[in-house]
């Protein structure tokens, strides 16, 4: 018993002897001695590490401009309009199509807008003209989309989705070509993009909230 409660006395009164010792030494840590020259120091961590694949940003031009949205109807006029000018609103191509969803002059004449300065400049009302040319091409595509979705053409599946992104890009008129030749007749666009490359892009969102409608306006 006397020997244990010695054990226990000893071990303190070491430890303060130890700490005693070490700070009235006369000898000091000189720090400007130590240097770090020659040595190698290297802190930088890949940009991958421990990262998933699916978080990582992209900078391809095909990739959907965001992992939030899905194949929601949100996710399908945001996807279409990067690819049709990387979701500028002022945008106007070479062949004068304007705006972020790339409209043509004929096509905005249809949906009642005539003033283009004031389609450009105006947010809201491309937006407006994105959902009346959709709802209007659902109309005038409505049989095609009755007798096509669900089968394949060239093994790519017809959607609802794919045929109003493909209605969007070259119309109505050259959807109903292309499926009902069974994609022998593919429209292109100045920029040779096709029908059956926007029918393979945009397959699969839901588009069940555009309602058909032959008087579709923007305005």
């Amino acid at each position: 018993m006397i020997k244990s409660i010695a054990s226990y006395v000893a071990l303190p009164l070491t430890i303060c002897f130890l700490l005693y010792v070490s700070f009235s030494s006369d000898e000091s840590i000189e720090l400007g001695t130590y240097s770090t020259k020659g040595l190698v120091l290297n802190y930088t961590v890949s940009q991958d590490a421990n990262v998933k694949d699916n978080v990582l940003a992209s900078n391809e031009a095909n990739k959907s401009f965001s992992p939030y949205l899905g194949k929601s109807f949100v996710g399908f006029k945001e996807a279409l309009a990067f690819k049709e000018s990387g979701g500028n609103y002022a945008s106007v191509n070479t062949y004068g199509y304007l705006g972020k969803y790339q409209f043509g002059k004929e096509t905005l004449k249809m949906i009642g807008i005539h003033n283009l300065k004031q389609f450009l400049n105006n947010p809201k009302l491309q937006e407006k003209a994105f959902m009346a040319n959709a709802a209007r091409n659902k109309w005038i595509l409505r049989r095609d989309i009755k007798n096509f979705v669900g089968k394949r053409i060239n093994g790519v599946l017809v959607t609802e989705s794919g045929i109003l992104a493909a209605a969007h890009l070259a119309g109505p008129g050259s959807v109903k070509k292309y499926l009902r030749s069974y994609g022998i007749d593919n429209f292109s666009d100045g920029f040779g993009t096709t029908v059956e490359y926007y029918m393979k892009k945009f397959s699969g969102y839901d588009t069940s909230t555009v309602k058909p409608n032959r008087l579709a306006k923007a305005i």
